[in-house]
């Protein structure tokens, strides 16, 4: 499952290509790439922690920085979603 959202998250942020069914509400494309890539980097931190390295402390703490990374990466794909408001310049009147 990870790898497949990393391969998204690679084409998000290199191609600025998007899932077709979350076409329409991504408004910031590399930016929800990122947190496609923080959110598989955090399964994979516990997938690793969990399943292959061993030590109550180390498995706790390994588990819990996967856990904050998924929260992070879900937190970065939400504000890729917001829209963006156009910045008018000030011009003289």
């Amino acid at each position: 499952m990870a790898l497949l959202i990393a391969a998204s998250g690679v084409a998000a942020v290199t191609q600025g290509w998007v899932l077709p069914w979350n076409r329409r509400s991504v408004r910031r494309v590399r930016l929800y790439g990122w947190g496609q890539l923080v959110m598989a980097f955090g399964l994979c931190c516990q997938v690793l922690f969990g399943l292959v390295i061993t030590g109550p402390g180390v498995r706790v703490w390994g588990a819990m920085s996967g856990i904050a990374l998924l929260l992070v990466g879900i937190i970065v794909m939400m504000v890729s979603q917001l829209p963006g408001g156009y910045r008018q310049g000030r011009g003289m009147p």
